[in-house]
């Protein structure tokens, strides 16, 4: 295989998804030789994506409508970031590369996954692009605890400043955006944030990461010995309920980002926090941001809440059975599963630009480490689908 495949650079169909494949990077694709073409961005606001269409004209990709990738051509890679519509679920003729959330039994894994060989197509998932070593190839991870730990200050502020309140729409921070136009108006925003929660509580909040990013947390202007950071090691030896966890009042888990897999959640573990954990008094934990957003993962180390949030709708209330410490310390949970789009051109310029070297080789995919792993991979988890799911459709 060493002829150019055609490429196609499908509009985000995710409501508040506004992350894209950087001009830059097809831009590198198309001076290497690949026909790109880049659908257009929709002009709706809650699927427009941060990128503006004669960018990608100017770096020479081909224009072409937006939605039209079911139709694309035979032999054409459909490039996206996020999981397309699960409805209606027509077989899939077209390679995909993107990240579709199917390999760890999460809910309707099997119907997501049945979808390529039942359309005779392969799923390259972002997910499990690694190198010799393991580790991603590329990963949102850095934004993705970036934003969340941005947003868990906020909401921590938001319960002293406005109790009894749930913390609006990001959209009601943003000129009706739903998203930051780049990291310095968001790091603006919470400094602001902890300096009000401070005038009412008397210090600035305190804060747990566990396998993710502490930047968010520096910029908002806490100190390091507000701050707890753990990783594997603090786990490995330890099974929780973690009583660390509920001393600080923020509580942010990376450990299982959808985006970064730092932590494969194939097999059962204790959780990390529970409700008799919650319940005891001297609680100071108010806000859980949990980015691995597992939450249909039976493994799931969180299990204190069963939905995913929105930027529309950012928390949710965790009802907590037998709470002794009142209703002046409620707890609330974000849980966004596409948490860099509140950052989404810096963020997609950063996850593309690691990428790039892997999609240059896509010519070659069937021999490039990288792409012939994730085949392999694909390939095995098609093998444990019942044989009516994995039979290609006539």
């Amino acid at each position: 295989m060493s002829d150019f495949p055609p490429l196609l650079l499908r509009a985000e169909q995710k409501p508040l998804e506004h992350r894209s494949f950087s001009p830059a990077v097809i831009g590198a694709l198309v001076k290497a030789g690949y026909p790109v073409s880049v659908e257009r961005s929709s002009t709706d606001p809650n699927f427009r994506r941060i990128f503006n269409d004669d960018e990608y004209e100017a770096v020479g990709a081909t224009l072409v409508p937006t939605g039209g990738w079911p139709d694309a051509p035979a032999g054409t890679i459909v490039l996206g970031l996020k999981e397309i519509p699960e409805e209606p679920a027509f077989p899939l003729k077209n390679d995909h590369i993107t990240f579709a959330h199917c390999y760890k039994g999460q809910g309707g894994a099997d119907q997501v996954l049945s979808r390529y060989p039942r359309g005779g197509s392969v799923l390259y998932d972002l997910e499990f692009l690694v190198d010799e070593a393991g580790r991603r190839v590329s990963a949102f991870g850095y934004h993705a605890g970036f934003t969340g730990a941005a947003l868990g200050v906020k909401t921590w502020s938001w319960q002293l400043t406005h109790p009894g309140e749930k913390l609006p729409s990001v959209a009601s921070f943003t000129d009706g955006r739903g998203y930051y136009l780049n990291e310095a108006e968001l790091v603006e925003q919470i400094r602001a944030d902890v300096a009000a929660g401070e005038k009412i509580l008397g210090r600035k909040p305190t804060a747990m990461v566990l396998g993710g990013a502490i930047d968010a947390f520096k910029a908002a202007g806490l100190i390091d010995s507000s701050i707890t950071k753990w990783d594997i090691n603090e786990t490995k030896d330890r099974q929780g309920p973690y009583e660390e966890i509920v001393q600080h009042d923020i509580f942010l888990n990376a450990s299982a980002d959808p985006e970064t897999n730092q932590i494969y959640l194939s097999d059962p573990i204790p959780p990390f926090v529970n409700n008799d954990l919650l319940a005891k008094p001297g609680r100071n934990l108010t806000v859980v941001v949990d980015v691995s957003c597992d939450t249909t993962n039976p493994h799931n180390p969180i299990p204190i809440y069963s939905i995913n949030t929105t930027f529309e709708d950012p928390t949710v209330p965790v009802e907590i059975k037998g709470d002794q410490n009142g209703d002046a310390k409620p707890l609330s949970v974000i849980s966004i599963d596409h948490l860099p789009s509140m950052l989404p051109r810096e963020a997609s310029e950063s996850f593309s630009e690691g990428l790039k070297e892997s999609l240059l080789q896509l010519k070659d995919r069937a021999t490039a480490r990288v792409w012939a792993d994730a085949e392999k991979l694909f390939n095995e988890k098609v093998a444990l689908l019942p044989e009516a799911l994995r039979t290609k459709e006539v």
